[in-house]
């Protein structure tokens, strides 16, 4: 086999497995945000498979523009979906369009204008800068966000999805910008193509092995009551102790309102491994995220201040930070997905029920 069909093969294959994956998701999932994302960056992801060469020369023919610049532009989609893999109550905004649609208008314009008039290297080294500082807040993003999540299976795959895309899409542009306006021959052609499809290959393994339902819930996770059940016959005394001393905590010294309360922290009062208390919250209270579960206790404290008619005069803000919210957006997200209205409205219909 020579070294261009080899290329040709794993391209195609490469492609192939990002078709099926949007196709997946697509059709088990098209409700879903993370999921609608994920799928859209699988079909980018195939436009660089299909379209992408080590070294980039002055003259690129017009027909392979488009398919180089929606490559480019998938580096915002790969953000996004991050940020929805990760951030249950993210959301599309119209301002995520515009800065998709101006990263890959540039990398179009670089293709047919900036590099054929003798910039090779500054329309390479601008493009790329951009992907590396796109794949840096995804990597923010995850860093920050993965240890809120409390099932173990998806942990592991949602993690290896973001870090061996941002380290492939990384090491290429950094290559790229290395040997901008060379020509590097096929066999760095051929063995980029081979590591995509390795990676590809991979990710669509880890992504299989997981329930769907647990990597993208097809419905918003709705608080479980904070009260835990009655233990089973089965249950393990020592788990229902380290419940019931969580319980205490979060009940009589309200540990959910310290500032930046993390898993760690709590895993230390209680003196276990984050790993045990990340597997009771989710197996035994039944939460699949920490924020969640956090967030669950903030609430029932503001909705019982909502409702005192002594503290009618104090503003909601006030009610809020004092519960331990750090903002007045997410809480009012949060408090309407458990009440199903506003905090002003649920204040005013507790008030006209007296």
């Amino acid at each position: 086999m020579t070294l261009a069909a080899l290329e040709l093969a794993f391209r195609s294959a490469a492609v192939a497995l990002l078709l099926m994956l949007a196709a997946s998701l697509l059709a088990d999932f098209r409700n879903v945000l993370a999921a609608r994302l994920g799928a859209a960056f699988a079909l980018g992801s195939a436009a660089h498979a299909a379209s992408y060469s080590v070294g980039v020369s002055s003259l690129v023919p017009a027909w392979h523009a488009p398919p180089i610049a929606l490559s480019t532009g998938n580096i915002v989609v790969f953000w996004l979906f991050t940020r929805a893999l990760f951030d249950d109550d993210f959301c599309l905004r119209w301002w995520h369009g515009l800065i998709w649609g101006l990263v890959t208008a540039f990398s179009f314009i670089g293709c047919l204008w900036i590099a054929p008039g003798g910039n090779v290297r500054f329309s390479v080294t601008m493009v790329d800068l951009i992907v590396l500082g796109f794949i840096a807040l995804a990597v923010v993003q995850t860093i920050a966000s993965w240890p809120a999540d409390l099932v173990e299976s998806r942990r592991n795959v949602r993690v290896f999805t973001v870090c061996a895309a941002a380290l492939y899409g990384g090491l290429n542009a950094l290559l790229q910008i290395f040997v901008a306006g060379r020509d590097v021959g096929g066999l760095a052609d051929t063995i980029n193509a081979g590591v995509l499809a390795c990676i590809v290959a991979a990710i669509a393994y880890a992504m299989l092995r997981v329930d769907g339902a647990d990597l993208f819930p097809v419905a918003a996770e709705a608080a479980p009551a904070i009260e835990p059940s009655p233990p089973a016959a089965a249950e393990d005394a020592a788990d229902q102790k380290l419940i019931d001393a969580l319980m205490r905590l979060m009940a009589d010294e309200r540990i959910y309102r310290h500032e930046n309360i993390t898993i760690g922290v709590l895993a230390g009062r209680l003196k276990i491994p984050e790993y045990r208390l990340r597997r009771l919250i989710n197996q035994r209270l039944g939460y699949r995220n920490f924020n969640v579960f956090l967030n669950n206790h903030r609430i029932e404290e503001v909705k019982a201040a909502l409702a005192d008619p002594a503290q009618a005069a104090v503003p909601v803000i006030t009610i809020a930070m004092d519960a331990g919210f750090q903002s007045l957006g997410p809480f009012n997200r949060a408090f309407k997905a458990v009440t199903g209205v506003t905090p002003t409205e649920y204040r005013r219909l507790k008030v006209n029920a007296i």
